[in-house]
């Protein structure tokens, strides 16, 4: 678990290390990203607080959702643009 700053909500602090993850290639794209109870047990967080860090990374285009499968990590596209791709 990591120590949380105390002025910053938390599900933001889980969001920023798991896209410092995929930016540095721990979660490579078209892999999938910690669940919901992955990362409750990792963070020690709150379902809903996992919930929003799902959110939070697929409305960034950082990960998309396959219904029934998981979330995973999107494919930046090289279109102009640079809207992710699956």
């Amino acid at each position: 678990m990591i120590e949380f700053a105390p002025d910053i909500p938390r599900w933001r602090q889980v969001a920023e290390v798991v896209r410092r993850r995929i930016a540095d290639g721990t979660y490579p794209p078209r892999t999938r990203v910690p669940s919901v109870v992955q990362l409750t047990a990792e963070f020690g967080v709150a379902n809903a607080t996992a919930h929003k860090v799902l959110r939070a990374l697929r409305e960034e285009g950082l990960t998309y959702t396959e219904p029934g499968l998981g979330s995973f990590v999107a494919e930046r596209s090289r279109t102009a643009g640079g809207e992710p791709d699956k």
